[in-house]
């Protein structure tokens, strides 16, 4: 079929149906099946919606088989190298890079919601000593809904007043986590500091003595960018579906976390760097690839292989690239953990069933190895996931309520139970 043709016929026995084919302007066309099951009686089945476009959208583009990533159509190897974390979110949320008037502006918006209410901070007094930070990012996100219960989702300045709000909030609520798992008291904001400076100097400069490295500050920089959307993920698509019910988008966000958590997801950063813990050395990596292609051996090979790229991803080749310079400005560069990803990952590009099957190592595989060296906590690894990726759902949120066309989502299914059967009495069983 041509690019230039609009429509496609399907017919199905005696019935027919013209659908709509609804142009990209990058990326592939989509056939538009909203009137299918009127003209046909049938219904699509797509499970976990793998070629299924939910939504449209104009933030972000991904191409998983050329490696292609971009925000607003911006390269995000342009933006990594280039931009600053706040400069890329003002571009998911406005659509438009920002002049430095306008990004002071933005930075002075955020910087007015960085605080948290009495009763959020009392909030993590409750949790024990055993809640994963996780758990603690999707209930305290969830309690902001009671702080800021009346936002109106059609309203064009409440929905700027909640996005600048849970992007000032996140990362007070993900100090908040890391001082109470450790038992710190959390830094102050500094003007003299860009927001990932910052961000450090909140986890870590309570103590007064913390010096904020200009190398991790880039460093996180470049991570917050790199994780600040990706498109219609699991967790944005969560958020997307929750919010699509007119929820209170706190509590839409806490969706998020909540799927961003799962180790297929977000905590797939986490679980790299368990993993590498348990393969311990360079000689025994051999034996976890033969596990790893086992189809009867639980074990998983985490941080290679991705839903979309079906080639290397672009995030991973500037993640790997900042890793050596966190590790150099730490002098570290023969660190083992380093060295064995880098092993690893040489053995599985190189590797038949590897090359085979597009195992290509993702943004997840080295990343832990950047936190670590940071001083971030293990368990801490995806709440910094998720401080990146709340400009993403929050922008998500926003585009979808800004549509006169939002509906609430109702996936639908191939019903494969019972036929209809009679009730029989309990005492007749």
């Amino acid at each position: 079929m041509s690019k230039e043709d609009k429509i496609i016929n399907l017919t199905h026995g005696d019935s027919h149906s013209e659908l709509n084919i609804k142009q990209s302007t990058r990326g592939p066309d989509v056939i538009d099946l909203q009137r299918l099951n009127k003209n046909t009686g049938l219904f699509t089945y797509d499970p976990s919606y793998g070629a299924t476009a939910s939504c449209e959208s104009k933030i972000t583009y991904i191409d998983g088989s050329l490696g292609i990533l971009a925000y607003r159509g911006y390269p995000i190897e342009q933006l990594a190298e280039q931009s600053t974390y706040l400069e890329t979110a003002y571009l998911l949320y406005h659509g438009e890079l920002p002049t430095p008037e306008q990004l002071e502006v933005f930075r002075l918006k955020v910087k007015q919601n960085m605080n948290l209410d009495e009763g959020i901070h009392q909030l993590f007094k409750t949790f024990p000593k055993t809640a994963h930070p996780m758990s603690m990012m999707a209930t305290s996100m969830a309690a902001l809904s009671v702080y800021h219960p009346n936002v109106n989702i059609r309203e064009t300045q409440s929905r700027d007043d909640f996005f600048f709000n849970v992007l000032g909030k996140t990362p007070m609520l993900a100090a908040a986590i890391l001082n109470t798992i450790q038992g710190s008291t959390a830094g102050m904001y500094d003007e003299s500091r860009n927001y990932s400076g910052n961000v450090l100097n909140l986890f870590f400069g309570g103590a007064g003595d913390y010096e904020v490295s200009s190398v991790f500050s880039k460093a996180l920089d470049v991570l917050l960018i790199l994780h600040a959307d990706h498109e219609q993920n699991c967790s944005t698509s969560s958020v997307r579906l929750s919010g699509s019910s007119g929820t209170n988008p706190y509590a839409a966000m806490s969706s998020g976390v909540a799927a961003l958590w799962g180790p297929l997801h977000g905590g797939a950063n986490e679980a790299v760097v368990r993993m590498f813990d348990e393969i311990k050395t360079v000689d025994r990596i051999g034996h976890f690839m033969d596990k790893a292609k086992d189809h009867d051996d639980p074990f998983r090979l985490m941080g290679f292989g991705h839903r979309v790229y079906k080639n290397y991803d672009p995030r991973a080749a500037i993640i790997k690239e900042t890793c050596h310079t966190v590790l150099g400005e730490l002098d570290q560069t023969e660190n083992p953990i380093f060295e064995l990803a880098l092993t690893l990952e040489e053995i599985a590009l190189n590797d038949e069933y590897f090359i085979e099957h597009n195992l290509y190592p993702n943004v997840d595989f080295y990343s832990g190895i950047i936190y670590k060296a940071m001083g971030i906590p293990l368990e801490m690894f995806t709440v910094m996931f998720t401080l990146s990726r709340t400009v993403g759902w929050a922008t998500h949120w926003c585009e979808m309520m800004s549509s006169p066309k939002t509906k609430i989502g109702r996936p639908r299914q191939l019903y494969t139970g019972p036929t209809e059967r009679d009730y029989i009495p309990v005492e007749k069983r």
